[in-house]
């Protein structure tokens, strides 16, 4: 008995003892023992749609269709429940738990909306006493249909400076000038009741047109719409907004009066005006604006120490404009230092009234850009909220709950509103733990509204300018993120500055229009410019990565395997065939040229042999020797006939008839009538395969079906085989509908992962290798 029997039966006897080093790469033990498993099928996706029997879903009827939107009482209830939440939560609403820190966070966010309400009229153009509106109306509907449970909705700073800019623009001072007779003499004087009246009626009609958006965006299921604003570009544009308030406050706390300016460069032409008005300062507000912000600041800072040692914050803009308020009307200080004051606030509700309608084509671009921004700052902060206690807020609720709010409000002379980030961190911190503190905030304002908004006639707007400039301050630490996005992500940085730049040098709406536009062109621009590579194979694994980053993969002998990072449609389909025939290493259009010229030289060449053969035919006919004529039909008949195919002598392999078919649906040949490029006297490429992974592509459209068809047809002409890995479901069917398959490209040529194409390459090129040791067939001893 010879040593290898021996081996072979010990190895039989002894499976599992099989020495490490005995094993090849690509064989198991039991291959080894003698008894050999099936390998694992290696499928193209023809075969596996044979072997899964893929599912034809089939298009959904009409009375289907139908039968979904059908009403019927459960769908009623369903749609009740689902647009009116209280009807959810409330019934369940745990009172022992939740009541006493809804009406501890309700009071707390209550005395801040007092004095923010006051103020961001003032960065509307509106008097302050419909600010308070705007905490109180809005507030209300949002509590019965929003769905977020610690967000404070009502009058915000961005919001507000919004509005102003359009109020400024189409009502401004300068269209409310009287002349009157002082002392015999004509002077022109504002008229500021017509001025606001007229101001009130666009911010309400800019309101209702706010939430009809707002309300049709949510039933239409827009809710998806926050995701077009990035996180980058949305805290850009707070940014630039928050500059736009502090610019517009200055002339209080100066006490100087500036022209309203609007359109581009309108921030940039006001704060140039302040400067030079710098030396008409009124000396008493500017004092009083210090002292306010400085007091401000110092009791906040205080606040924050002490933390949880106290139950609610310290009520500082409540206090400051109580104290101011007494201050203001003891000292006379109106009369006696010339500080302009809040005036005349009317007590008690007002009845709703109808928005004039004719201010609804002025405004429509600008009420659906309120319409967006207020809604992302809303649903971004409802998320984070939602995510830190654990519930789920409906992106498209939300939108009808706003649109609701606003709606309403514009009935009741209330501008826009949106959510404020301190208000809301207040809610919370305080123990709010649903809506009902918002419904508590309301009684609190409504108590103001009706008893107690007219004793604050006497409060300096300088003191409002304060609080609006000290909240401001959260909004001003996001200038961070310029050194926190330039380490991070560049494409983002520029987002936030472009963002930022253009609201400040244009408009506000003009400015969130440039920055949309542009963070949707650097997604364009990044999938037009993803990261092409040729993958290796990672030693003794099945995993491939990019032979530029990664030393150990080593590319398949004879294969290059192609990747792009994003997925191939209209704006990059051209560059993708770019890249890859770059990638490959060797010009496939030049050699493709050089294959036509060698073909039309051959031609050439066989019409000169044709002539010449004609001419041979003609001389014999001439000679009328029957013998020499029929020798001559011999030889060419001979030569006919040895140039015809050979018959089929294919030998059926170890999978049988299966591995035939699948060859012969694999196989590219040239043109029956074309010789390959030996045969011409070219140089082959160096590989004869090319696989593109298509695992990153989600979708194809008919322009990149169309490269994918060209990036065949270029291949087989310099006898390069070119398969497809990694497609799903929806990529194959677009394929089909886009008549990518044909008798020349099947589906064979797709497989399901890069190394079932692989090992199907290499097990049907092996004599076409080179000798190599990196990919070792399977082996048998």
């Amino acid at each position: 008995m010879t040593f290898r029997s021996f081996l072979l039966l010990f190895l039989v006897a002894k499976p599992n003892h099989i020495p490490p080093s005995i094993l090849v790469e690509g064989m198991g033990e039991d291959e080894v023992s003698g008894h050999s498993k099936a390998e694992p099928a290696v499928l193209s996706e023809a075969e596996l749609e044979k072997i899964g029997v893929r599912k034809q879903v089939p298009p959904t009827s009409i009375c289907a269709k139908t039968q979904k939107i059908r009403c019927s009482a459960s769908t009623a209830k369903s749609l009740l429940f689902r647009f009116i939440p209280i009807l959810t939560w409330l019934p369940r609403y745990p009172v022992k738990e939740w009541l006493l820190g809804d009406i501890i966070s309700g009071f707390s966010v209550g005395i801040m909306h007092l004095p923010q309400g006051l103020a961001y009229s003032l960065l509307a153009g509106l008097p302050p006493v419909f600010g308070l509106y705007s905490a109180f109306y809005p507030v209300l509907v949002y509590f019965f249909f929003g769905t977020s449970r610690h967000i404070s909705v009502g009058p915000f700073a961005v919001i507000s400076v919004m509005i102003g800019s359009i109020t400024d623009s189409l009502e401004p001072s300068a269209k409310f000038m009287e002349m009157e007779a002082v002392n015999g003499t004509n002077v022109t004087i504002l008229n500021e009741a017509r001025r606001d009246a007229a101001r009130v009626q666009l911010a309400s009609a800019l309101t209702l047109l706010v939430g009809i958006f707002q309300i049709a965006l949510g039933l239409l299921q827009f809710g998806f719409l926050a995701t077009y604003l990035s996180e980058p570009l949305v805290r850009g544009y707070t940014v630039a907004a928050a500059v736009q308030v502090l610019i517009s406050q200055l002339k209080y706390v100066f006490g100087v009066e500036l022209e309203e300016y609007a359109g581009p460069l309108a921030m940039i032409y006001a704060f140039l005006e302040i400067c030079s008005k710098l030396p008409k300062t009124n000396v008493g507000t500017l004092v009083t604006s210090l002292i306010a912000i400085v007091s401000i600041l110092i009791v906040k800072k205080i606040s924050d120490k002490l933390g949880k040692r106290i139950p609610v914050p310290i009520p500082t803009e409540l206090l400051t404009i109580i104290i101011a308020t007494g201050i203001s009307y003891g000292a006379e200080l109106n009369r006696h230092f010339k500080i302009s004051v809040v005036g005349e606030i009317p007590s008690g509700l007002v009845p709703p009234k109808a928005p004039v309608a004719s201010y609804f084509g002025q405004v429509i671009g600008n009420a659906f850009a309120i319409a967006v921004v207020s809604y992302v700052i809303c649903v971004s902060l409802g998320k984070i909220f939602a995510f830190k206690h654990g519930y789920k807020v409906d992106s498209n609720q939300e939108l009808i709950a706003l649109g609701l709010s606003n709606f309403v409000g514009g009935f009741f002379q209330c501008f826009s509103i949106g959510c404020s980030m301190s208000r809301s961190l207040v809610q919370e911190s305080t123990g709010g733990h649903s809506q009902v503190s918002a419904a508590v905030s309301c009684l609190l304002l409504l108590v103001t509204i009706l008893k107690i908004s007219e004793l604050f006639r006497d409060l300096p707007k300088a003191i409002l300018a304060a609080i609006i400039l000290v909240n401001l301050k959260g909004m001003f630490k996001q200038f961070k993120d310029i050194r926190i996005l330039w380490k991070s992500n560049f494409v983002d940085l520029l987002i936030w500055l472009v963002t930022f730049v253009a609201t400040i040098l244009l408009n506000l709406d003009m400015g969130l229009g440039v920055a949309v536009v542009f963070s949707l062109l650097t997604v364009i621009f990044r999938t037009q410019m993803p990261n092409y590579s040729i993958l290796g194979q990672v030693p003794q694994t099945g995993i491939y990565k990019d032979v530029d980053e990664f030393e150990k993969a080593e590319e398949i002998p004879g294969v290059k395997i192609f990747r792009s990072s994003a997925t191939i449609y209209f704006a990059n389909a051209a560059l993708y065939e770019e890249a890859l025939k770059k990638k490959c290493g060797i010009d496939v259009n030049h050699l493709i040229e050089k294959k036509k010229k060698a073909l039309k030289k051959k031609h050439n060449r066989d019409k000169k042999e044709e002539k010449k053969a004609k001419k041979m035919a003609s001389k014999i006919e001439k000679t009328h020797d029957p013998s020499i004529t029929n020798l001559a039909f011999v030889d060419i008949d001979m030569e006919a006939k040895s140039q015809e195919p050979r018959g089929d002598t294919t030998v059926n392999g170890p999978n049988g008839s299966m591995d035939d078919q699948r060859s012969q649906n694999l196989k590219q040949p040239q043109s029956s009538d074309q010789p390959g490029l030996t045969a011409l006297g070219l140089e082959k490429p160096p590989f004869h395969s090319i696989i593109l992974d298509f695992s990153p592509v989600n979708f194809v459209d008919t322009v990149s079906i169309k490269t994918l068809k060209n990036i065949f047809k270029d291949f087989q002409e310099i006898e390069v085989n070119v398969f497809v890995v990694g497609c799903s479901a929806s990529v194959i069917s677009q394929l089909e509908k886009g008549n990518f398959f044909s008798q020349n490209i099947t589906k064979h040529h797709l497989f399901a992962s890069l190394h079932h194409a692989v090992t199907y390459i290499t097990r049907n090129q092996e004599e076409e290798l080179p000798p190599t040791d990196k990919v070792k067939p399977s082996t048998k001893l």
